[in-house]
């Protein structure tokens, strides 16, 4: 009953010990700091958590004084996410000598817990709202690009270019319908033992004879990897979408993509049955370009949000899209000079691990 309780609830909530140190957190709090509770276990709250207030004095006061302090109005930010503004409860924990209990209550992050299914059900329906309107909108498009392309044979000189203009901008709308269309009608992944790094190789290869041929791309991979369990066609698109975004955010002037592999046992994502996925399997796609622009480094996976002009806003949306549909988790760290797309995948499931082995040794 009391594992369902902290397990349900709707803000961020950390346990800690004499020392401030990290020994328990519900899955509210891992989705807040994107990493899972056994990866966090014994890290000092204050190195995982950047609070703009004297925080450390709030806690000595509420252990001397055993009693419960709240701070309202304080922002607090991780590697993860941009800063929110928190109102933060610190009360002893009964029968737990020492240990302090953490809430950190945040209207918007609350909001996204408690209402996930809501906002899921509205994507969903405004997903299809706008494929159907994608669908019926690209007739009368083609329509207008043919009547151009007729009047443009008989007209010279500024009226040429007003025809050439209808046809260039009837063209970029209807590529971007084009991507409208493939956002709905992402098929289910189709699970099978994947080698990322074979991916990874088909990636590098295609960017670096179109889109990236200006980047220097660098390998840092775990040659102990691995297989994951994954879609390799989808994988593959997710990888090559991250590869032209960091080309694209280096612009002409070049730049470093660094593809980095390892196996992190300890991450583990929290479901909402309580029920822990492992996903110990992490890609890291590393550029040295900019930096996300700071007013959407928070939303850079929703659907329509870009910091590129002309941007469409749906490459990151369909990346995390597959990644969900994979049952993996993916993030982004970004600052000026080094941004860091992580994605977090599964193994082969031990039970098709042991089939292949009990057929290999037939």
């Amino acid at each position: 009953m009391l594992d369902n309780l902290w397990n349900s609830l709707p803000v961020p909530a950390l346990v800690v010990d004499e020392e401030n140190r990290i020994c328990d957190m519900n899955p509210a709090a891992e989705g807040f700091l994107n990493y899972s509770t056994r990866s966090m276990m014994g890290y000092p709250v204050f190195d995982v958590l950047a609070v703009d207030a004297p925080i450390e004095e709030a806690f000595g006061r509420a252990r001397e004084g055993n009693s419960v302090l709240i701070v309202n109005d304080v922002d607090v930010g991780t590697g993860n996410r941009p800063p929110l503004q928190c109102t933060l409860q610190i009360a002893p924990l009964l029968g737990a000598p020492g240990k302090m209990l953490f809430l950190m209550s945040t209207r918007e992050f609350a909001g996204r817990i408690t209402q996930g299914q809501t906002v899921k059900s509205a994507a969903k329906s405004a997903i299809g709202m706008a494929q159907m309107l994608a669908h019926e909108i690209k007739n009368p498009l083609a329509g207008i690009s043919g009547a151009a392309q007729l009047l443009s044979m008989n007209l010279h000189g500024e009226d040429l270019e007003l025809t050439d203009l209808i046809v260039a901008e009837t063209r970029r709308i209807a590529a971007l319908l084009d991507q409208v269309e493939q956002f709905g009608n992402q098929r289910p992944p189709a699970l099978a033992a994947v080698n990322l790094h074979d991916i990874l190789d088909r990636a590098r290869r295609s960017a670096m004879l179109g889109f990236g041929a200006h980047m220097n791309f660098v390998e840092d991979y775990d040659p102990s990897l691995p297989e994951a369990w994954g879609d390799a066609d989808q994988l593959l698109q997710v990888i090559l979408n991250l590869l032209k975004n960091a080309s694209e955010a280096c612009g002409n002037r070049g730049g470093t993509i660094r593809l980095h592999t390892f196996y992190e046992y300890s991450l583990r994502l929290r479901r909402k049955d309580g029920n822990g996925k492992a996903l110990p399997l992490q890609i890291e796609i590393i550029d040295d370009g900019p930096g996300l622009p700071p007013e959407i480094a928070g939303d850079v996976f929703d659907p329509f949000v870009s910091g590129r002009e002309n941007g469409t806003g749906l490459g990151l949306a369909l990346v995390s899209k597959i990644i969900s549909e994979h049952d993996g988790w993916i993030s982004v760290d970004s600052v000026p000079g080094r941004t860091v797309f992580r994605i977090s995948l599964p193994q082969v499931p031990r039970s098709v691990r042991a089939d292949r082995k009990a057929q290999a040794e037939q």
